[in-house]
Order: structure tokens, then C-alpha cells, then sequence
């Protein structure tokens, strides 16, 4: 079974997938006239204003707090562990493919959010509630309820899968290494801290997520800055490394077995990808959320979520991986990610391990909003408090359980979802430049 699990995931997560990922990116690029890129200071005025609610403005958090849950949920395990994977079975190069994958992320995750504020819907509970299924069956009609239902429904899965029990487990592992508490009294301790959480809904998950996501960013990106400050001479030097190996492969060296170009770039788009989740379709239900009274106001604001996961906060721990020359010692994952923090930074493992523990904890949280709404698609208002209870168990199962099938089909099931929200994406995107060329032109008036 594990193996037959191995190879769909292999499948799904294969060129043609990457590809589709990656070209709808481009296309929306195109599209939009690079206008996320470009609208990049806009996008952080707009993230600041943000943080204040909008009087008279429709929603249920503000768009900082949707942009924070959203990253609460993007920032995770990926950004220490994937790199470190990316790094390890790609070469240095793989970070170049993973900033690549960024840029035209920025582009997907726009769209994304436009069209989640511009369909979204209000339930009979009064949340508002919003996402790909939303804007499938909104904008692509009745015809295509299939398709809705089908990404929820493996939304529904993946959420305790990614957002889950493999998370708990991460953080069961971290703690248990750092401090050697056993598993089950960090999985009793976790389910509880995320039910006092998730039982207040959106808005005391966006309220968490609003300090405590800024607060551990800052703090890890800080660590990894002064690793970078006592390494300088080294910087310039790993940056002419991951542009060289992008193009021409790493040779094998040390305990790194060498890597060619489509090695760098199948891990650097796959690890990117699976770090800031563009075009999965996970965060624009967040955004859905946000007290707005534009979707391109909140496009803006959710495009900088991948900038801010994959182009700071990976390249922070990609960049101290290379220029303390440990990516070649044959570590991988989280433990070569605090190996090189600790080369660096006498000490600097416990940056890796609090950043693990804390990240792992937000992505529970994004994720069970995430999961709570793709099930009240299917299920309808009356599944959330079973679902909530089911969340709780997950982690506490999570903790003290051997994870490897749940990883796989929790993988499989994260390429699935791409799928039909990528085909509403290409499907709607007249909407998205239309919407955008309203917008703009209002501006300039």
C-alpha cells in the first residue's frame, strides 16, 4: 500500500502538475501585467492600512489578520525542513527555482484572493465564508458544482493530513528533542492550547495569528540575519553558488551527491510550492474573510503572503545553510537546517526548534479554518463543532502515531486540490483583469 501511496503521490506531484502550477502563474503574470510585482509597495501600505478594521466595511477579521491566518498556515515546516530537502536533494540551485516559483506565485496567490472576496457568500450562521469552491460554483455555475464539491472535499482530507497530525507529530518530535518531554504530554498540551483557539472561530484564530505569526517571523529572520552578519564574506558567494547551480548543476561534494539542473529545478518548484501553497487554494478562505470592500484592495494584501514566506523567510534559511557550508555534510530536512543554524550561532539549533514548534502550532490553527469551512461546504453549518472536536483528536493522534501513510495521502491530496482550483483560476481569470483594470483605473481618476 505505502508504495502503491509513493507512486500516486509521485504522479500527482509530477511534471504535469508542476507545470500547470507554475504556467497558470505565468499566465496570470502576463495577464495582469506583472501588476503584483510591480504593485509590491502598494501591496504593504495596503498591509499596514490593513491592520485597522474598515468602518462600514463587510467581513468578519481584518485584512492584516486574513493575510496573518493565511500565513499561519503557509509558514510551517516547509520553510525549515523543505528548504533544507530542496537544498539537499537539488543543490543550491533549487533556491533559485523555489524565488522563481515565488515571483509567479505572487501572481496566482492575487488572483486567488480577488476572486474569494469577489464571490464569496455570507452563511446562515452570517460568517462570511469564501474560496475556491465558492468561486467555482459562483463564477462557473451550477454546471461545474462537481468540481466545488471535489475541491472540498479533498481540502477536507488534506487539512488533517498538512494541517494536522503531521504538524503535531513535528512539534511532538522538536519538543521531545529539545526538552524531552514525551510526545503524549506535548499532544494533551497542543490539543488543548488549539481548542481554546479554534472554538472562538476566525476571528480569535485571526487575533492570534495577528502577534504571534509577525512576532516568530521577525524573531527567526533576525536569527538568521546575524548568523548572515558573521558570515558576510560568505554571502556573495553562496548567491553566485545558487545562480550557478540553477544553471549547471552542483557537483557532488563532501556528503552531497550532486545534483543536475532538472533536479534544481523539480525540488526548488516542488519545495517552493509546497512552502507558500500558491495555487493550492488554501488561503484565499482566509482572505474570504477580511473586512474589505474591494477584492483587488485584498489581492494586494494577499499576494505579499508569498512573498513574505517564500523570498524572506526561506531564503533566510537557505541562505545560512549555504554560507556556513554544511549543505554538502548529507543532512537533511530539519536536522540540516539546525545544524547550520548551530554552526553559525552557538545555540542557534534552539532557532530551528522554536521556529519548528511555533510554526507547526499556527499551521494548525490556519489549517483548521481551512478544513472547518471546505467541511461546512459539503456538510453544511452543522459539522463545526463536530469537526472541531475531530481537529482536537487529530492532534492528540498526531503526537504519538508512526505518520508515514497520512503523510503520503495527505501529499496526494494537496496536489488534488490544485487541480480544480487551478482550472477556475485559468477559467475566471477574465475576471480577475477585468476587476484589476476597474480598480486601477478608479485609482487613477
Amino acid at each position: 500500500m505505502t508504495d502503491f501511496l509513493n507512486a500516486v503521490s509521485s504522479f500527482v506531484w509530477g511534471a504535469p502538475v508542476l507545470v500547470l502550477l507554475l504556467g497558470t502563474g505565468l499566465y496570470l503574470c502576463i495577464g495582469l501585467r506583472f501588476l503584483p510585482q510591480r504593485k509590491l509597495g502598494y501591496g504593504i501600505r495596503m498591509m499596514l492600512e490593513g491592520r485597522k478594521k474598515g468602518e462600514g466595511h463587510e467581513g468578519e477579521i481584518t485584512p492584516f489578520q486574513a493575510l496573518t491566518t493565511a500565513l499561519s498556515a503557509t509558514i510551517g515546516t516547509g520553510n525549515i525542513a523543505g528548504v533544507a530537502t530542496a537544498i539537499f536533494l537539488g543543490g543550491p540551485g533549487a533556491v533559485f527555482w523555489m524565488w522563481l516559483t515565488a515571483l509567479v506565485g505572487m501572481a496566482t496567490k492575487y488572483a486567488e484572493a480577488v476572486l474569494a472576496v469577489h464571490y464569496r457568500e455570507v452563511d446562515s450562521k452570517g460568517r462570511y465564508v469564501g474560496g475556491p469552491m465558492y468561486y467555482i460554483k459562483n463564477g462557473l455555475g451550477p454546471r461545474f458544482a462537481w468540481l466545488a464539491w471535489l475541491f472540498a472535499f479533498f481540502a477536507t482530507i488534506a487539512a488533517f493530513g498538512i494541517g494536522n497530525t503531521v504538524q503535531a507529530n513535528s512539534v511532538a518530535d522538536a519538543v521531545e528533542t529539545t526538552f524531552g518531554v514525551p510526545h503524549l504530554w506535548t499532544g494533551i498540551a497542543l490539543a488543548a492550547l488549539t481548542f481554546v483557539v479554534i472554538v472562538g472561530g476566525v476571528k480569535r484564530i485571526g487575533a492570534v495569528a495577528e502577534w504571534l505569526v509577525p512576532l516568530m517571523a521577525v524573531l527567526y529572520i533576525i536569527g538568521a540575519l546575524t548568523i548572515l552578519a558573521l558570515n558576510f564574506q560568505q554571502v556573495p558567494g553562496a548567491i553566485a553558488l545558487i545562480f550557478d547551480s540553477a544553471f549547471n548543476g552542483a557537483a557532488a561534494t563532501g556528503g552531497f551527491a550532486g545534483a543536475a539542473v532538472m533536479a534544481a529545478i523539480r525540488f526548488g518548484v516542488a519545495r517552493g510550492i509546497f512552502s507558500n501553497e500558491a495555487g493550492l487554494g488554501s488561503a484565499p478562505i482566509a482572505h474570504a474573510a477580511a473586512l474589505t470592500d474591494d477584492p483587488v484592495r485584498q489581492g494586494n494584501v494577499a499576494m505579499l503572503g508569498t512573498f513574505i514566506d517564500t523570498i524572506l523567510v526561506c531564503s533566510m534559511t537557505a541562505l545560512v545553510i549555504i554560507t556556513t557550508g554544511v549543505w554538502s555534510s548529507g543532512e537533511t530536512g530539519a536536522a540540516l537546517s539546525a545544524l547550520a543554524f548551530n554552526t553559525g550561532l552557538p545555540g542557534g539549533d534552539l532557532i530551528v526548534s522554536f521556529g519548528l514548534i511555533v510554526f507547526a502550532f499556527t499551521t494548525i490553527l490556519g489549517w483548521s479554518y481551512y478544513g472547518e469551512r471546505a467541511a461546512e461546504y459539503l456538510f453544511g453549518p452543522k459539522v463545526i463543532l463536530p469537526f472541531r472536536l475531530l481537529w482536537v483528536a487529530g492532534i492528540l493522534i498526531g503526537a504519538v502515531a508512526n505518520l508515514g501513510v497520512i503523510w503520503i495521502v495527505a501529499d496526494i491530496m494537496n496536489a488534488l486540490m490544485a487541480i480544480p482550483n487551478l482550472i477556475a483560476l485559468i477559467a475566471l481569470s477574465g475576471t480577475v483583469f477585468a476587476v484589476s483594470r476597474a480598480y486601477w483605473r478608479k485609482q487613477a481618476e
